[in-house]
């Protein structure tokens, strides 16, 4: 049902379009030093849904922020096809818990800012824009701003608009921990069709283990003070996943055990 990975075996295969060696990030301040990263190595295969899981104080925060170049680690390395992460870049899309859509923008010209700023011509900008509002389920919202829409549709905007860029890896923050349960079960549905759809690499942060288990071909559960890789879990129930089969409470005890937790979430 589930098995551990090599990751030096899965590297030997193919490539690898993200890879971390010996990670550390230590954060200084006037109350002292934090180690939030200790030692985190991994690597992330194309295509592969990878959700990094955790207790609060475990760094998989900081080890997105890092991914995306908005952080340089203390100590080690990390690369991006083989060449090193110095700042934030376009193959790289984030969305946030807050959606970060620019008010004063529509739905349309938030999911075209960033084609925008690459300079490309506003007909492309509008078909790209169009087709992604489609995709996430809005075709009909393009001409609406922010205000004018729901938390579960203002997400699906964000998320639109970090796969304008077509990024090799799409970085995700806990995005759906703010929705109601109907509106995050929605969203985490569509976001696995487009994942299966386009093949895209993501990274996916969460600390809701059954979350983490209904998205996920991977788990990688981090322990907390410092942040270090304890499992690194393929997934490998059919889709779609029922919350209520063996296998996936199986998983889902085997999970909480790892990250301490004596009952289910």
């Amino acid at each position: 049902m589930n098995v551990r990975v090599d990751v030096s075996t899965a590297s030997a295969v193919q490539r690898p379009l993200i890879a971390c060696h010996e990670l550390g990030h230590v954060y200084d301040s006037g109350r002292g030093r934090t180690v939030a990263l200790d030692q985190v190595s991994l690597t992330i295969q194309p295509g592969e849904f990878v959700c990094v899981l955790g207790p609060s104080g475990c760094g998989k925060t900081t080890l997105l922020n890092i991914l995306a170049g908005f952080v340089q680690p203390s100590h080690g390395e990390v690369l991006i096809n083989d060449h090193a992460i110095a700042g934030p870049s376009p193959e790289r899309g984030v969305v946030f818990q807050d959606y970060s859509l620019f008010p004063w923008l529509t739905a349309k010209a938030n999911v075209g800012f960033g084609l925008r700023m690459a300079g490309r011509a506003a007909s492309e900008r509008e078909a790209v824009a169009s087709d992604l509002l489609r995709q996430v389920g809005l075709p009909e919202a393009g001409d609406k701003y922010p205000f004018e829409l729901s938390g579960g549709m203002k997400q699906r905007v964000a998320i639109a608009r970090a796969l304008a860029t077509r990024p090799a890896l799409l970085l995700m923050d806990e995005p759906f921990a703010a929705l109601d349960a109907m509106t995050r079960a929605s969203l985490q549905t569509r976001l696995i069709d487009l994942q299966q759809q386009s093949a895209q690499t993501i990274l996916f942060v969460t600390h809701n283990i059954a979350e983490a288990l209904v998205l996920g071909t991977r788990l990688i559960v981090m322990s907390p003070n410092p942040g270090r890789v304890i499992e690194d879990i393929a997934v490998d129930l059919e889709r779609p996943r029922r919350r209520t089969s063996p296998a996936f409470n199986e998983l889902y005890d085997h999970v909480a055990r790892a990250i301490g937790l004596d009952t289910a979430e």
